[in-house]
């Protein structure tokens, strides 16, 4: 009997592909869509909609499941929250976590699958008796900085077809077979945000908390005025609104007094961190320092590192060389060559 393998199918051209390669493969394929989050009465009722007709091209059978509260708690809230005390959330971590490789894992099992896929570009190894977490073959779409988070259960249960692949060869597959999403275009927003102004979002959500403060240098001299907290990140140059007559940048932000310190870039350049939540994917447990190739964001180039174990499972973080904007809430993540070797969460700067 084949193994049966539930796609979570957003609707766009990777996770069609990938429930198609799986059925080439001799899986039992059976695809969910999943209803995430509605603001102002608009839902993600279109992306659904090319799923099911992606679903009836392929000829397998096809489930809308609703995780809107469970995406609220595990990914929405956290976003605001995070924003609120001054810290930059990654929802695409706490997304693929909780919701991607939690809920829907649990309701395909609950539909009998043996695993879910994804459209993701990662590829996943089983060594000695270990799964690991590699590179995609295309290096432009690499998702393993967002899936660190995945555990040993998680991933024994779950396939990456399109891991294997360069994205221009996914869209030719799709196009091939017919599907009328070979063409669409890749969704690099925050599936929630799709205006990119996090901060109006988050005001919308929560009304009155909110408020505006003031713009500080790193003495405490009172420089001009912010809108919120929420709208600013480590690193920004750009929208800050206010004209000092020299470049500034965001080099804090202070939650309990409402502040947002300006600074030169100098400020922004920072050798070390402190992570928290460490998740290892070679092993359970860093017994001693190790070097590594680290990245403080998504878009980063890997650096050289070592990271040292602390205690409460965290990791002091030490790069060879100075990076920019390191910034609290992000995610630090670690490569052995192309391995993924584990990450964390910023939580300070040193």
């Amino acid at each position: 009997m084949s193994k049966k393998v539930a796609v979570g199918m957003s609707g766009g051209v990777d996770s069609s592909v990938a429930a198609y390669l799986l059925k080439e493969q001799g899986y039992d394929v059976i695809g969910i869509n999943m209803q995430v989050w509605q603001e102002d009465g608009c839902s993600s009722s279109s992306a659904a909609e090319d799923a099911r007709r992606v679903a009836d091209k392929l000829g397998i059978p096809f489930h809308v499941v609703d995780f809107k509260e469970c995406f609220k708690e595990w990914v929405i809230d956290y976003f605001i929250d995070e924003y609120m005390n001054g810290r930059t959330p990654n929802p695409c971590v706490a997304c693929n976590k909780h919701i991607k490789f939690g809920e829907l894992l649990k309701a395909a099992m609950a539909l009998g699958a043996d695993y879910v896929a994804t459209g993701h570009y990662a590829v996943i190894e089983e060594k000695g008796g270990r799964y690991l977490l590699k590179n995609a073959e295309d290096d432009k779409k690499d998702q393993t900085y967002m899936l660190y988070g995945l555990t040993q259960h998680q991933l024994a249960h779950t396939l990456m077809p399109c891991g294997a692949f360069r994205k221009d060869r996914i869209r030719e597959i799709a196009k091939e077979i017919g599907l009328l999403v070979h063409n669409k275009k890749d969704s690099e927003d925050i599936c929630f945000i799709p205006d990119k102004d996090h901060g109006g979002f988050i005001k919308r959500q929560v009304p009155g908390r909110l408020a505006e403060g003031n713009f500080v240098d790193k003495n405490g001299k009172v420089l001009g005025r912010h809108k919120g907290i929420a709208y600013y990140t480590i690193g920004q140059r750009k929208g800050l609104g206010i004209a000092l007559g020299i470049p500034v940048f965001v080099t804090d932000i202070i939650p309990w007094r409402n502040e947002v310190v300006l600074g030169s870039e100098e400020e922004i350049f920072k050798t070390e961190l402190m992570a928290k939540d460490v998740n290892f994917i070679p092993f359970d447990t860093l017994e001693e320092p190790i070097e590594v190739r680290a990245k403080i964001r998504y878009a980063a180039k890997p650096s050289p590192a070592v990271i040292y174990p602390e205690s409460g499972n965290r990791v002091r973080v030490v790069f060879a060389e100075k990076q920019r904007a390191i910034t609290k809430g992000q995610s630090v993540v670690f490569y052995d060559g192309s391995y993924l070797v584990g990450g964390g969460v910023i939580e300070s700067i040193l």
